[in-house]
């Protein structure tokens, strides 16, 4: 694969993620192995060109590299950390954005059988990256050598990426987040609205209703998707919300508390110190003395 890093290093000379010119489609770099950094994924296709990374849902871990690729297939909080990386050797990866109206056209014209629509699996997997997935993912990022190219070209390239990715072992499972009824689908449209909507009460009872279940459905088929329980996403939601707000804003902690749906600021705090390891105020500034001590060095 030393032509797609030769390609990526050409955008990306310094640490951090970057968009490119094709929509959808960005760099990320990093000299050293990380902290573990939360972020939400969108759905989207992730690609590892040089090094190796480590993506947690919920008590599930989803190790990756050169050789294989991860495929996230509906919104989830998730923690990530870079393992391998040197700053010889930079960890390069690229992530593209997944069109589910574009997965469902796909779907349509080349499933000569009807799919079920009755699975529901994980929203994350990770296959072997096949030859012709890797040569469709080379040509699209070339294409940021030509800009020119990208308006009309691009969208074609695309279109044969998601082709390959659900021609691959496990695209099966990307197919059910599309197909309009399944019950991956309805866990996917529940999804969207808790991310929407995070800093309000969560109804369970609600929630399966608009899934079109019995609650004890659709608590089992969203903790198959996500690896949690509904309670358990939303407080995923919830913190790395406030985490962000806390560290680009200047609010305080009660006030990031009260804004992503918390009663309780000490309820908050306690929450927070689980998941990150340190109480609010001592985390912020941490990472922000982390930095300043990168801007200093570089």
């Amino acid at each position: 694969m030393v032509d797609l890093v030769q390609v990526i290093e050409r955008f990306v000379n310094q640490d951090g993620t970057y968009e490119t010119l094709i929509p959808g489609l960005h760099f990320i770099r990093c000299s050293e192995a990380s902290e573990p950094v939360y972020s939400v994924y969108e759905p989207s296709l992730c690609v590892i060109a040089q090094g190796s990374k480590v993506v947690m849902l919920g008590k599930e871990s989803y190790r990756y590299d050169a050789s294989s690729y991860l495929t996230a297939s509906v919104q989830l909080p998730i923690t990530g950390q870079v393992l391998e990386a040197m700053p010889e050797t930079p960890y390069l990866s690229l992530q593209l954005q997944l069109d589910m109206n574009l997965i469902l056209e796909i779907i349509e014209n080349i499933d000569t059988v009807e799919t079920p629509k009755r699975e529901c699996g994980h929203g994350l997997f990770i296959n072997q990256l096949s030859d012709n997935l890797h040569d469709a993912l080379l040509r699209l990022v070339r294409l940021l050598e030509t800009p020119e190219d990208i308006p009309v070209l691009a969208p074609y390239v695309i279109r044969e990426i998601v082709y390959r990715v659900l021609q691959n072992e496990q695209g099966s499972a990307l197919r059910q987040f599309a197909l309009i009824g399944s019950h991956a689908q309805r866990i996917a449209k529940v999804i969207q609205r808790m991310n929407r909507d995070f800093a309000m009460p969560l109804r369970i009872n609600e929630l399966a209703e608009e899934a079109s279940m019995s609650a004890s459905s659709f608590y089992h088929y969203f903790k198959e998707v996500t690896s949690m329980s509904p309670i358990q996403y939303q407080k995923r939601l919830r913190l790395q919300e406030a985490r962000r707000r806390l560290y680009s804003t200047a609010i305080d902690v009660a006030e990031a508390a009260f804004q992503v749906g918390y009663e309780s600021p000490s309820h908050f705090s306690r929450e927070y110190s689980r998941m990150f390891g340190y109480p609010p105020v001592k985390d912020i500034k941490r990472l922000h003395d982390k930095l300043h001590i990168e801007i200093v060095s570089s």
